[in-house]
């Protein structure tokens, strides 16, 4: 069988030529790769029963991957660092992560504010995980729990509605510093046992689409009470 490169007539040369000349290329391919990565070296193991990858057009599911551990399904957002903000400090190395959603879309808040953002919610999945690739290019990732990442400061965003958007850069070091942790399953078995604490498993904020109308957030944890007539 064919490899892609000769299937489309290609070198691998020429196409290490236009990765290195186009770096929204490397950026797409290393973010595509580093799913491939997260699923071999975390999500193989026999602790994980179940793991796929949710269609990147379904707008409804949010994550890069939806584990089944322990009984309890995660949903794991991948995201990788900025190369440029890369830096080696005496005590290791520091960057940003860039993480936010691919698209633009109007989002209506639990507490009724619409807004037009790029910026991922409160709740919208269970664990981040950045490849740090760009420190030392070597593959390895640093885990966060969702509920532990800092929310946006962004001064045009009603301190209100902020509380609900997670930060579209979040500082990252390796060796990891909290929230970050340099293996998922100490944070899996944590939601384990806040899910249990509170008998159920339902994400804190989720994104509800109907045909036809807008993607609305629902704050599971604090539904808003139902309007009088």
């Amino acid at each position: 069988m064919k490899n892609i490169l000769e299937e489309w007539g290609f070198t691998i040369e020429e196409f290490t030529h236009l990765v290195r000349d186009n770096p929204s290329l490397r950026g797409v391919l290393i973010g595509y790769i580093a799913e491939l990565k997260l699923q071999s070296m975390w999500l193989s193991s026999e602790e994980i029963t179940a793991s796929s990858k949710p269609d990147d057009h379904d707008r409804k599911r949010k994550g890069d991957r939806v584990t089944t551990y322990r009984d309890h399904q995660f949903i794991l957002e991948s995201k990788s660092l900025q190369t440029s903000t890369v830096t080696q400090t005496d005590s290791g190395f520091l960057g940003k992560a860039q993480v936010d959603a691919s698209d633009r879309r109007i989002i209506e808040l639990p507490n009724g504010h619409k807004l037009n953002t790029t910026l991922l919610l409160k709740g919208e999945f269970d664990i981040l995980a950045v490849n740090i690739y760009a420190f030392e290019a070597t593959w390895r990732f640093v885990f966060a729990k969702n509920e532990d990442l800092p929310t946006s400061r962004y001064r045009k965003y009603d301190p209100e509605d902020a509380r609900y958007l997670i930060a579209s850069l979040i500082p990252v070091t390796w060796p990891p510093r909290p929230p970050f942790r340099d293996e998922p399953f100490s944070l899996m078995n944590e939601i384990i046992r806040e899910r249990e604490q509170t008998k159920g498993e339902p994400p804190k904020i989720a994104i509800i689409e109907e045909p036809g109308k807008r993607p609305v957030a629902v704050d599971t944890e604090h539904p808003r009470p139902p309007k009088k007539l």
